[in-house]
């Protein structure tokens, strides 16, 4: 079982060692703990105490000895709901200092499937209402992410009511065919011959240049000026491409 995770989640190495040999006692006295855990006298007091803090684990006192319990494993997820709570609280000041200190253009590159995917969400919730894309192919629809992906970016964006206009090649008519009919979506194809391994995306003053070769990547840039320059390449090839 990987523990990392218990750890990520804001125990202590010590932490979780006691909390897992409390597990697998069941009920228990400090002294079974210690031997169980291999920790300090010192380390597993001081655990326990935390633990109980956290609602992970509880005891009863049996004379004067206290005999832990581990609580029910699904108490995390209170944990857990209270560090969201917590974060919550300090979201607003978060945002307030990343607005306070945007800068009206950057570049950035994301490398992989996983950059990808974190390449369009972020298009996506960039708040802009039209979403333009031209280039892509066969291979950029199937074998690359594979077409359950892309019909989920899009599942996306129309929840988000964001409209687009989108030109592919006639290697994907099939699957253009199928998003046509989707609503806010529009879809023209240029000749066979058009067919790329990058697709351009602009939205706002967002442009999103996804490379799908073997170790795919992906690189947006934020300019006004370039996403205007690159709007204007859209709407020339818009005009080309046919229904």
């Amino acid at each position: 079982m990987d523990t990392s995770i218990l750890e990520e989640l804001g125990l202590t190495q010590s932490e979780t060692k006691i909390y897992l040999a409390l597990l697998e006692l069941g009920n228990s006295s400090a002294g079974k703990i210690l031997e169980k855990s291999k920790q300090q006298n010192s380390v597993v007091h001081r655990s326990l105490n935390s633990l109980i803090e956290k609602g992970l684990i509880s005891y009863i006192l049996q004379g004067k000895k206290r005999i832990y319990k581990a609580t029910n494993p699904e108490n995390f997820y209170d944990l857990i709901e209270e560090k969201k709570k917590k974060f919550d609280t300090i979201l607003p000041k978060l945002k307030q200092l990343q607005t306070f200190h945007e800068i009206s253009s950057f570049g950035e590159i994301f490398k992989g499937k996983k950059g990808i995917n974190q390449l369009y969400l972020t298009l996506l919730n960039s708040e802009g209402k039209e979403y333009n894309t031209f280039g892509g192919g066969s291979e950029v629809t199937f074998d690359i992410m594979g077409e359950t992906w892309w019909k989920n970016i899009h599942a996306k964006r129309i929840d988000k009511k964001i409209s687009s206009r989108q030109i592919f090649d006639e290697t994907v008519r099939k699957f253009g065919n199928e998003l046509n009919k989707l609503p806010l979506t529009e879809i023209k194809f240029l000749p066979k011959e058009y067919s790329q391994l990058q697709e351009t995306i602009i939205i706002d003053d967002m442009i999103g240049i996804a490379i799908f070769t073997q170790n795919p990547y992906g690189i947006l840039i934020k300019d006004k000026v370039v996403a205007d320059s690159y709007r204007l390449q859209f709407e020339l090839l818009w005009q080309q491409a046919k229904n």
